[in-house]
């Protein structure tokens, strides 16, 4: 069982991937646990709050299509690094605009570096999947879930101390380009491979049907994922009135948990089949929201975020390696394709969550998300994976 692992952290390349993984996932969780108090600042309800978040689904969904481009200027070792890099400066300017629009346009700048990043990262894990003959993928999300708990809890920490949020996303950007400089040498040690058109010419391919089946399943995923990256601390503050120390929890425990199911995905997914985890993880998901919004107390709200975290732990390993097997399309297309159709799930979902909690309440709008949990387990049975 832990046989992938050990070889995972005895090998150079994938423990420097490892390492960028954790430093996206890291900033990722400092910024999700600041949310409160960028609604707290301008005083907005939930369907403000969920439109302000619009900003950095757009820009991320503008940039994807020329992702492959960009991959293929500069190669997916220097958009990886680099990319990480611009993401650490990205992440300083939301909490330190004293206008909503700057705001806004804050927000925009970290989605273009998001998803730019986040598809070169993933390039570089199948390339070393496919040179080395060896399974990383869902271990590397582990790592960026890792470094998600790792952000949101120390976030919590700093929160709890009355640590001022400009000075919190210094620090934390600070020890990412720390670990960056550790393991840059190493990510360009990993050998460069061309992106080169296969029986397309295009970049970005329109989806085939057999693509928009895994979309369809990963629109459902990634709306999860962004409920609970985007709301799971405004969930814990509003909701279930948690001390200023557990604000960050909700979200840290969902991380700790997807980690632990990533970690072990390298070798539960060959093992028990992509099918068979995907079905199980929708119904898994499904009964952590049903526990978190009918049992909303600080403790059973972290449990069921935790479940959540478990379900959804494979899914992007599973969606991600499947979308970049596709037959027939060039490298990199098939991810960047379904990159730019599922974030939208990530991105855009936690705003339609705002609409409908500012309609309703909070607890209705997440718990809606058990239901699309359940339909990605009924889509799983469809679906054809590679």
């Amino acid at each position: 069982m832990t046989t992938h692992l050990k070889t995972y952290f005895t090998h150079s390349r994938s423990i420097a991937l490892g390492a960028v993984f954790s430093c996206f996932g890291f900033l990722f969780g400092n910024w999700v646990t600041l949310i409160p108090y960028v609604k707290a600042k301008f005083g907005f309800d939930d369907a403000q709050l969920g439109l302000l978040l619009l900003s950095m689904p757009l820009a991320a969904t503008m940039s994807n299509p020329i992702a492959t481009l960009v991959i293929s200027r500069f190669g997916m070792r220097q958009t990886t690094l680099w990319g990480l890099v611009a993401m650490s400066f990205a992440y300083i300017l939301p909490v330190q605009m004293s206008s909503i629009w700057a705001t806004a346009c804050a927000l925009g700048v970290v989605g273009l570096t998001l998803s730019i990043t986040n598809v070169a990262m993933n390039t570089c894990v199948t390339s070393v999947e496919r040179q080395e003959g060896i399974f990383i993928m869902s271990t590397s999300h582990g790592m960026f879930s890792m470094g998600g708990m790792v952000g949101s809890a120390l976030a919590s920490v700093l929160i709890g101390m009355r640590t001022a949020p400009s000075i919190h996303v210094l620090i934390a950007s600070g020890l990412v380009l720390m670990v960056l400089l550790a393991v840059w040498k190493t990510i360009l040690g990993i050998f460069e491979e061309k992106i080169v058109a296969a029986s397309s010419s295009s970049k970005f391919a329109w989806p085939t049907p057999v693509l928009w089946g895994m979309i369809a399943i990963s629109l459902c995923t990634n709306i999860t994922e962004g409920a609970m990256s985007d709301w799971t601390a405004v969930y814990m503050r509003e909701v279930v009135v948690a001390n200023d120390f557990y604000i960050g929890w909700g979200f840290a425990s969902y991380a700790l948990l997807m980690a632990t199911g990533r970690f072990l995905g390298d070798t539960m997914i060959p093992r028990y089949g992509r099918r068979r985890l995907l079905v199980g993880g929708g119904i898994l998901a499904a009964l952590g929201i049903i526990l978190a919004v009918f049992l909303p107390f600080t403790f059973s709200a972290i449990t069921g975020f935790a479940l959540v975290g478990l379900g959804v732990s494979c899914c992007a390993p599973i969606l991600y390696g499947s979308a970049a097997r596709i037959p027939d399309m060039a490298k990199g297309a098939g991810l960047a394709t379904l990159n730019t159709f599922s974030i939208a799930g990530f991105l855009v979902g936690p705003a339609l969550i705002g609409f409908v909690s500012n309609a309703v309440n909070l607890a209705f709008a997440i718990g809606i998300v058990a239901v699309l949990a359940m339909l990605w387990a009924f889509l799983s049975n469809k679906a054809k994976l590679y």
